[in-house]
C-alpha cells in the first residue's frame, strides 16, 4: 500500500515538474519571439544600410517559406522538391498587380513588344488589391491542394513523392517560360519601378515598410505552425511520418490530412514568394528552377527538421554565409557552400537545433558544474537506491 501511494506521489511529482517545464519552455519561446521582433523590426532598421535592410527581408521571406517546408518534411514526412511552384504564383501575383498600377486604358509596356494591344483577360482580376491579396494566398493553396490530391490518393509517398513534385515544377518552369505574350516569359516581371499607393516599390520607406510586414508575417506564420504542430493534429501528423500504415488501420484516412497540410504548404510558400518578390524587385520564372527547390530543403536540413526554428535559423545562417562568401570570394565561394553542406550531413545529421537539444545543451551543462536533466522521474532517478541499483547492472555488464 506504501508502494503505491509513493508511485502515485512520483507520478503526481513529475506531472508537475513537466508541466512546470513546459509552461517555462512556453515563456522563453514568447520571450525569445518578443526579442526577435523588437531586434529585427525596431532596432537593425535603425542601424544597418537600406541595401543590407532589403537583403535581410528577402532572408527572412525565405524563411516562411522554409517553415512550410518543415511543415511537411519535418513534421509529415513529405520531401517536397517543387514548391518552387508555389512560391512563383504567390510572387506572379503581386506583381501582376503592381504592372496595373498606371493610368487607366493603358497596358504594361512589354505587351507592346509582342503584339499584344488589349490585357489578357487573366490580368484583370488583379487591378483589385484585395483580390490580389486573396488570389496570392488561395491560388498557390489550391494548386498545392489539387497536387496533393492527386498523388496522395493513389498512396505515393517517399522518394517517388518527392520525384512527382519535381517533375511539376518542370512543368509548370517550361509553361511559364512560353508565356511571352501574357507573364513576359523568361524576361520575367519587374517591379522595383512600380507603384503601390502611389510610392515607388523600390524607394527606402516602403521597402523598410514591406521588410516590417515580413517580419510580422513570420512570427504570425511561426505561431500557426507551432499552433498546427500540437495537439491531436500535431500528433496525427508526426504518427503519419513514422508509420502511415498505422495510423490507416486506426481508424484515420491519412490522405485527407496529408493534402490538407500540403495546402496549407503551399499557401505560405505563396505568401512568402509575394514578400521575395516586391523586396528583390523581379520575378522570372527562374525561381522555379530546380535548383532553388532543392536549396530550400537544405535551409531546414541545415537547421534541424522538425523543430520550426531550425527552419529560420537554417535559412538564415546559409543565406547569410552565401552572401558573404560570395562578396569575399566571388570565384570559389561555391566551394565553401558545398564543404558546408558536407560538413552539416556528416557531422549534425539532425541540424544545429538537433545537436543543440541532443548534445550541446547537455555538454555545456556539465561545462558550468550543473546537473544533467533527465527524462524520467526526476525523483526517482536522484534516488540513491535506483542510482545503486543503476551502478551493478553496469558492473555486471
Amino acid at each position: 500500500m506504501a508502494r503505491k501511494d509513493e508511485g502515485s506521489r512520483m507520478k503526481d511529482e513529475t506531472g508537475i515538474q513537466l508541466k512546470r517545464k513546459k509552461n517555462k519552455n512556453r515563456l522563453i519561446e514568447v520571450g525569445a519571439i518578443i526579442a526577435l521582433v523588437i531586434v529585427m523590426a525596431v532596432l537593425l532598421p535603425s542601424v544597418i544600410p537600406a541595401f543590407r535592410l532589403r537583403l535581410i527581408g528577402r532572408f527572412l521571406s525565405l524563411a516562411i517559406v522554409a517553415l512550410g517546408i518543415d511543415l511537411i518534411w519535418g513534421y509529415t514526412g513529405l520531401l517536397s522538391l517543387g514548391h518552387g511552384i508555389f512560391f512563383a504564383l504567390g510572387g506572379y501575383a503581386l506583381a501582376m498587380h503592381l504592372k496595373l498600377q498606371i493610368p487607366e486604358g493603358q497596358i504594361p509596356d512589354f505587351f507592346t513588344l509582342y503584339g499584344v494591344k488589349e490585357l489578357p483577360w487573366v490580368w484583370l482580376p488583379f487591378h483589385s488589391f484585395p483580390i490580389t491579396i486573396l488570389a496570392l494566398i488561395i491560388v498557390p493553396g489550391i494548386v498545392a491542394g489539387l497536387i496533393g490530391y492527386l498523388v496522395f490518393r493513389n498512396r505515393i509517398k517517399g522518394v517517388y513523392f518527392s520525384i512527382l513534385t519535381q517533375a511539376a515544377l518542370l512543368v509548370f518552369y517550361n509553361f511559364f517560360n512560353g508565356q511571352q505574350k501574357i507573364i513576359n516569359g523568361t524576361n520575367g516581371l519587374k517591379t522595383d519601378t512600380e507603384k503601390i499607393f502611389d510610392l515607388v516599390v523600390s524607394s527606402p520607406n516602403v521597402q523598410r515598410t514591406f521588410y516590417i510586414i515580413t517580419v510580422i508575417l513570420l512570427v504570425l506564420i511561426y505561431l500557426l505552425c507551432r499552433w498546427l504542430t500540437t495537439g491531436r493534429f500535431g500528433r496525427l501528423l508526426m504518427a503519419i511520418r513514422d508509420d502511415e500504415t498505422r495510423v490507416r488501420f486506426s481508424g484515420y484516412d491519412p490522405t485527407g490530412y496529408k493534402v490538407l497540410v500540403f495546402a496549407i504548404s503551399g499557401t505560405i510558400a505563396g505568401i512568402a514568394g509575394a514578400l521575395y518578390t516586391v523586396q528583390t524587385g523581379i520575378i522570372t520564372p527562374s525561381i522555379m528552377q530546380v535548383a532553388f527547390s532543392i536549396e530550400m530543403v537544405i535551409w531546414v536540413a541545415v537547421g534541424g527538421r522538425g523543430t520550426l526554428i531550425g527552419a529560420i535559423i537554417g535559412t538564415m545562417l546559409v543565406r547569410l554565409a552565401q552572401t558573404f562568401l560570395s562578396e569575399s570570394f566571388p570565384e570559389i565561394w561555391l566551394f565553401f557552400q558545398g564543404a558546408l553542406f558536407l560538413i552539416v550531413v556528416t557531422v549534425l545529421p539532425d541540424g544545429i537545433v538537433g545537436w543543440w537539444t541532443g548534445y550541446g545543451w547537455d555538454k555545456l551543462r556539465s561545462l558550468l558544474g550543473l546537473k544533467r536533466s533527465v527524462v524520467t522521474y526526476p525523483s526517482l532517478a536522484e534516488d540513491p537506491e535506483v542510482q545503486r541499483e543503476i551502478g551493478e547492472i553496469s558492473e555486471n555488464k
